[in-house]
Parts: structure tokens; sequence; C-alpha cells
């Protein structure tokens, strides 16, 4: 326990999702306990709620195998540092909020020195195969789940695990309905709109952006006036999608390269075609019929293939958390613009399934809404009462 009034938390966040989910969690935190003391990494929602930051976050904002190779000596740098200041603190309890690459190793140094540690957003243990869960066990005392079958898996390797929701669930809430999202993208109500989410990495970008605007061509050739948004990340991968429509002759398409604006347009769209990966949950809760697709590196796909528990036959959240395929999944191969073009036809042209669908994320989205903060502070604030 910290000298002062009240107990020291140390956190770390590592982007801004984190960043986002860990704001709500530490005023959650100050209204039961506070006096509270914030200390770690954050961004500028962590330190509105008082969080100490004593690294920049954005040094721990890297994505890709290279930028982490080239940021790899200063990041175990920073990390022995963090550690030893954390030490000396001695807050009454260590939480992690994602970043798992640098919070297992951190919270596997501060545990074994009697720091309890508690770690938000569990890896996708349900998809690998179970070895990492031993590595996991070393390092975190307490695992905060966003899923609801999660808590069982780690119950069963001996540790304990709560779930407290998914806060995309309250945070999609604020996103405006269709009829406002149109007007704020500037669409007429009655036009068919289609999203097209490619991911938000570059590598991503590159394998999916030409099957992408060949699909949006062969729609085109069926149903002419359709709209088709694209929001993109960042300017890399805008250019490599511009790249993609000059590749494939496609100027003429209605297409309208976007900024962000990613849940905008999935809430203005008919439907969407969309990455696999965290982008198709947020269509589900923000009832966006979908087609799920995903193409990578031959060889990256079987190593993947290899690692991947082999009883497990979907990749899509919405299809993962419904245990069954609720929505479309076109992978690799048959990711083709052809079978993306029919199957994105096939749902504007059945009302009855896309009613189906939405009765199906109307579902999953309660299931997810369980006031994540409030329940993330409440299982913290027990770990620092034992403490």
């Amino acid at each position: 326990m910290a000298t002062g009034d009240g107990p020291t938390i140390a956190l770390v966040a590592g982007e801004a999702s984190g960043d986002l989910i860990g704001g709500q969690i530490l005023a959650a935190l100050r209204e039961r306990l506070p006096t509270v003391r914030f200390v770690g990494i954050g961004g500028p929602r962590m330190e509105a709620q008082g969080l100490v930051s004593w690294y920049p976050m954005e040094r721990l904002a890297i994505r890709g195998y290279l930028e982490v190779i080239r940021h790899l000596p200063g990041l175990i740098a920073m990390r022995r540092e963090l550690r030893k200041k954390i030490l000396e603190t001695r807050p009454a309890a260590f939480v992690g909020i994602d970043a798992p690459d640098f919070n297992f190793g951190l919270e596997r140094g501060l545990r074994v020195r009697g720091i309890p540690t508690v770690h938000l957003v569990s890896p996708s243990l349900w998809m690998w195969r179970g070895e990492r869960i031993r590595k996991i066990r070393r390092a975190v005392d307490t695992m905060l789940c966003l899923f609801p079958f999660e808590p069982a898996l780690y119950e069963r390797a001996g540790m304990r695990a709560t779930f407290v929701g998914h806060p995309l669930a309250e945070l999609l809430e604020t996103v405006p309905a269709r009829a406002a999202a149109r007007e704020q993208l500037r669409l007429k109500s009655a036009a068919t709109v289609i999203a097209l989410l490619p991911g938000s990495r570059q590598s991503e970008v590159a394998h999916l952006a030409r099957p992408l605007v060949e699909t949006a061509l062969r729609i085109a050739q069926e149903k002419p006036e359709t709209r088709f948004l694209v929001p993109l990340a960042t300017r890399e991968t805008r250019l490599l999608f511009e790249q993609a429509i000059y590749d494939c002759n496609a100027h003429e398409l209605s297409l309208s390269l976007l900024f962000g604006h990613a849940h905008a347009s999935l809430a203005a769209a008919d439907v969407a075609v969309v990455a696999s990966g965290t982008a198709t949950l947020e269509a589900a809760l923000l009832g966006c019929p979908m087609v799920i697709t995903y193409r990578m590196a031959p060889a990256a796909m079987r190593a993947l293939t290899f690692l991947r528990r082999p009883y497990l036959p979907y990749i899509g959240l919405p299809n993962i958390l419904s245990g069954e395929f609720i929505v479309p999944e076109l992978i690799q191969e048959e990711a083709t613009p052809e079978n993306l073009a029919q199957a994105t036809l096939n749902l504007l042209a059945d009302s009855g399934v896309r009613e189906r669908l939405a009765e199906r994320f109307s579902a999953l989205r309660t299931s997810l809404k369980q006031d994540a903060a409030a329940r993330a502070a409440d299982a913290i604030a027990s770990v620092v009462a034992q403490a």
C-alpha cells in the first residue's frame, strides 16, 4: 500500500481503445475508492481521471512485426524501468489493460514480488491451442473477461476470472441510428448502401483491397445505384485502397473513401463486407448484416491453421459467440470477388434473413451489455480490499 490517505493502483494501457475503457474504469474506481491514486501508463482519458502517466502511451502503440522488432530494445528497457518504479511504489494492485505482449511479462515480474495482478481483455484462448494459458497463469491473478464463455476456460486452469461484459456494447449505443448516420454521411434515405471494411492494418488492406474493389464492381453491375463506403484508419491504408481502385479501373464506382467513420458507415449500411476482427463484433452490435472475409499470405494461413484449435470451425466473432454460422465467412481461396458479391447480394435480397439476423444481433448485444466499467471496477476494488 502506498503512503498517503488511500491505496495506489498501477495500470498500463497500450493504445487508444485501452485508454477509452481505462478512463471509464478509473472513474468508476474513484466512486468506490475516493482517495485512490493512479500511476502507470495511459492516455488522455485516463489522465483526465487522475492517472500520473510515467511514459507516453504512444510508445506502446506499435503495430506490425517490423515495427515491433525495431522498437523491441526500447520496449524491453521501458518495461524494466517501469517494473522497478512500480515495485518502489508498492501499489495495492496492478491492472494491465490489453497490450498482452507487454503486460504479461510485466505482470509476471510483479506477481512474483507479491503485487496482485489483474488483466482486462483475455487473449483469444478459445481460438488457439491451450499452451498459452500456462504462461498467463504465471502472470495474472485475476482475468477480467469480455465474453461470457471465457471465465470457464480460466477456472479449468485454476485461475480466477470474471465476466464483465464488452465495453463496445455500451459505447456503440451513442452511434447515430441509420437515418441520422445517412444524413451525417450525406446519403439518400432510400439508397442501397454497402460498407466495405478491409481492416485497419496495412497487411490486411494489402490483401483485401483489390478483391473488395472487384466485388464492388460486380455488385454495381447488378445494382448500378449502389453506394459503397470504405472507412480507412490511416493515410497508408487509404493509399493502398486508392491503388486498388486504379489497378481495377474502378473510378466510375460510386465509392466514398472515408477517414474513420467506421461506426457511422456500419450504421448507415444495408449490408457490410468486413475483414475478420473486432469490426465484425462492431457490425453485429450496430445491427448491420455482414459477410465476413479475410485473406493473408498462404504460409501465414498454414501456420495459423496449425495453431488454431482444430475443432473451432469459425473465425468471425458473431459466429463464435453464437456457436453457429449466422453470417457467411469467406476466407482465403473462397474470398473471391464472385463469392463475395453473391453472398452480399443474397443478403440484400432476403429481408427474412436480415430480420432474423437483427434478432440474433440484438440478443448478442444484450448478453454483452453488462456495464463493463462498473463490473471491472468492482473486481479491482475487491482485489485492492484483499491487499
